[in-house]
């Protein structure tokens, strides 16, 4: 059986380190050298994920390279530094997670194993497909639940039409109302949960496309991104000054 490949790049200090932590069920490669063919050799290596040195000086090139290319741009990227600012910087230039080196021990293990999957070129061209179709009755009222800042109503129907759907367009629905969830924590003044949901829903965010059933996936990732940073940099004793004017809406434009 072919164990998944995992692509360390920058040539961090703790890559000797972070092997023993996964248990040997995955290919681990080095990339050192920055080149122009990083994205081929990305598709060629198989790359189910990407842990980028965030103390390097190409810690940006190795971070949204893959994600110009359709090709790579569904391959989670984590960066890993020690500078809190670097890694709120690194999740609004297309890195999917950061951490601290001080956290691989306890958290990358849980990360790598919910993230790092190569993903079954059916599957895409299936969810691409299905992506055409305009959002279900169900999904609409969802988004106006949402966009009214009515996050719980709005989980219970997105997580209706997610257990009505069998096709892997219900990824759509799923990362949708994780960030829904994630910012009614906010609301609530629980900046841990409010963590955990948007971690959580970041998985299923990297593997959509820009666009899907009319819905801006795009601009929802980004934007739950920047929430995700925000709450990175803040102390939980702080929640309650939250800036809510970044919980934006998601935008959808119906089809046809």
């Amino acid at each position: 059986m072919t164990l998944p490949t995992l692509i360390i790049a920058g040539q961090p200090t703790w890559a000797d380190s972070f092997a023993p932590l996964l248990g040997g069920a995955y290919t681990i490669q080095q990339y050192s050298e920055r080149a122009p063919g990083y994205v081929a050799r990305l598709t060629e290596d198989g790359a189910a994920l990407i842990l980028v040195n965030g103390d390097s000086d190409e810690w940006r090139f190795w971070t949204t390279t893959p994600k110009t290319s359709p090709a790579t741009r569904r391959i989670p990227v984590v960066l890993v530094s020690a500078d809190a600012e670097r890694r709120a910087e690194a999740l609004m230039s297309g890195a999917d997670f950061a951490l601290a080196p001080a956290d691989l021990p306890k958290q990358l293990p849980a990360l790598v194993r919910d993230n790092a999957r190569v993903v079954d070129p059916a599957v895409i061209e299936q969810l691409d497909c299905e992506c055409q179709d305009d959002l279900p009755t169900r999904g609409q009222q969802g988004i106006e639940k949402f966009n009214a800042g009515e996050y719980y109503p709005q989980h219970d129907l997105f997580e209706a039409q997610w257990m009505a759907t069998e096709g892997p367009v219900r990824d759509l629905y799923q990362a949708i109302l994780q960030v829904g969830i994630g910012y009614y924590q906010i609301t609530r003044g629980n900046q841990r949960g409010a963590l955990k949901m948007l971690l959580r829903s970041a998985q299923w965010l990297a593997r959509l496309p820009d666009e899907c059933q009319g819905v801006d996936v795009k601009q929802l990732r980004e934007d739950s991104y920047r929430v995700r940073a925000v709450l990175e940099r803040s102390r939980p004793q702080d929640i309650g000054q939250f800036d809510r004017a970044l919980l934006k809406p998601v935008i959808y434009h119906p089809r046809g």
